[in-house]
C-alpha cells in the first residue's frame, strides 16, 4: 500500500525514487556558482579521508534505499572521478537488487583516463558539466581550471566507450548567457543532449542574484530564433528537465528551471553526502546523520526505518517558496551535497 514502509511517501505524497550519492567534496574546478576560489582556497577544510563513507558503507545504504523504492542512483561530488577506484564502486552498485539505472555527473576532464573502466564496471551514462564552448568564457566560469578542449576530449572518450552523454550548462546572465546558442549549435548533430540549467541559489557562497537568472522561456526563445523547437512529453514522473526537440528531427535539448518554473511538486530525490549525511532537498539547511548509525552498529532494519521516517516527514519545497522568507536561510553548499 502506498505510504507504507516498503515505499514511503512524503507529506506531499511524493515517492522516494532517486538517490544522489556524493563520493567526495573535493573538485579540480573552481566554478563560480559552486566552489568560488575566493572561498574554496588552498586552506579550505575539506573532509578527511576517514570521514568519507567507504564503498561498502555506500553500498549498504544504497541497498536499504532500494528496499524503500529507489531505482536510480547518480554518483556526484565535488568531482567524483577524484575518488580513488571509483569503477569498483560502480561495479558493486550494479549488484544491488532493485537498482535499474546508475549515472555519473562529472566535469569531464578525467574521462579519457577512466571512461573505459567506468563502462566496463557497468556505468550506463554520464552528465558532463560544460558552461561555455569558448575558452575565454569557460575559464571565467571554472576559475581557469581547464580548457573546453579538455572537456570535449572527455566527452569523446565517454562516447567511444559506449556511455550515453548529456551536457549540462548552468546559465548565468552577464557571465555566459552569450553561449546559449553556440552551445546548442555545437552539440546539434552529435547525439549528445544539452541541458540548460537556470542559475540557482544553492549554498551561500556564490553571490546569487535574481537578475542573473536567465529564465527557461528566454533560453528557449533564443534558441528557437535560429533553430525552431517543439515540446516533448515527460518520460516519467519526477523528470527534472523539460524536453524539446528541433522541429523535424529527433534531436532534443532540455531545460531545468528550478527558479522560474519550479518542479518541487514531483521531486523524488534524496541526497547522500560523502560523509553520510542524508538530505531531502538540494536547498536544505542540514542533513541527517546515517554514518553514525552505520558505524555505531545499528542493524539494517533500524537504519531502514529511520530513512523511511525521514522521508515520510519530508515537506521540502524550497523553489516554490523562494523569496524573502528563504533569503536568509543558511543552505548546504553544492560541492558538499552534489548537484
Amino acid at each position: 500500500m502506498p505510504g507504507q514502509l516498503g515505499r514511503p511517501l512524503d507529506r506531499y505524497q511524493r515517492p522516494l525514487h532517486d538517490l544522489r550519492v556524493s563520493v567526495t567534496d573535493r573538485c579540480n574546478f573552481r566554478c563560480t556558482y559552486c566552489m568560488p576560489k575566493e572561498v574554496f582556497g588552498p586552506d579550505y577544510p575539506f573532509l578527511a579521508r576517514e570521514a568519507l563513507l567507504t564503498f561498502e558503507e555506500i553500498v549498504r545504504l544504497v541497498r536499504l534505499f532500494a528496499s524503500l523504492g529507489v531505482r536510480k542512483v547518480r554518483i556526484t561530488g565535488g568531482e567524483p572521478l577524484l575518488r580513488r577506484d571509483l569503477p569498483d564502486l560502480i561495479r558493486m552498485l550494479n549488484e544491488v537488487d532493485g537498482i535499474e539505472d546508475i549515472a555519473l555527473t562529472t566535469n569531464g576532464v578525467l574521462l579519457p583516463r577512466y571512461a573505459a573502466a567506468l563502462k566496463q564496471s557497468g556505468l550506463q551514462r554520464i552528465n558532463v558539466s560544460l558552461d561555455a564552448i569558448h575558452d575565454e568564457v569557460f575559464h571565467r566560469m571554472n576559475g581557469g581550471a581547464a580548457s573546453v578542449r579538455q572537456v570535449l576530449d572527455g566527452i569523446r572518450a565517454a562516447a567511444d566507450a559506449g556511455l550515453g552523454v548529456k551536457v549540462n550548462m548552468v546559465v548565468q546572465r552577464g557571465v555566459n548567457d552569450s553561449e546559449i546558442v553556440p552551445m546548442a549549435r555545437h552539440f546539434r548533430g552529435t547525439g549528445h543532449i544539452v541541458r540548460f540549467i537556470e542559475y540557482m541559489d544553492v549554498g551561500n557562497t556564490n553571490g546569487w542574484r535574481w537578475d542573473q537568472v536567465v529564465s527557461k522561456q528566454e533560453i528557449l526563445e533564443r534558441i528557437n530564433r535560429e533553430m525552431p523547437l517543439e515540446p516533448l512529453p515527460s518520460r516519467y514522473y519526477g523528470e527534472v528537465a523539460d524536453r524539446y526537440r528541433y522541429v523535424g528531427t529527433d534531436e532534443e535539448i532540455g531545460v531545468i528551471s528550478s527558479v522560474t518554473d519550479a518542479f518541487c511538486g514531483t521531486c523524488t530525490r534524496a541526497r547522500l553526502s560523502a560523509d553520510g549525511q542524508l538530505f531531502t532537498c538540494l536547498f536544505a539547511e542540514k542533513g541527517h546523520d546515517l554514518r553514525s548509525l552505520l558505524r555505531g552498529g545499528a542493524p539494517d532494519e533500524e537504519i531502514r526505518r529511520w530513512i523511511a521516517g525521514i522521508w515520510q516527514n519530508r515537506n521540502d519545497r524550497y523553489s516554490e517558496e523562494r523569496g524573502q522568507s528563504t533569503k536568509q536561510k543558511k543552505k548546504v553548499e553544492m560541492s558538499y551535497i552534489g548537484g
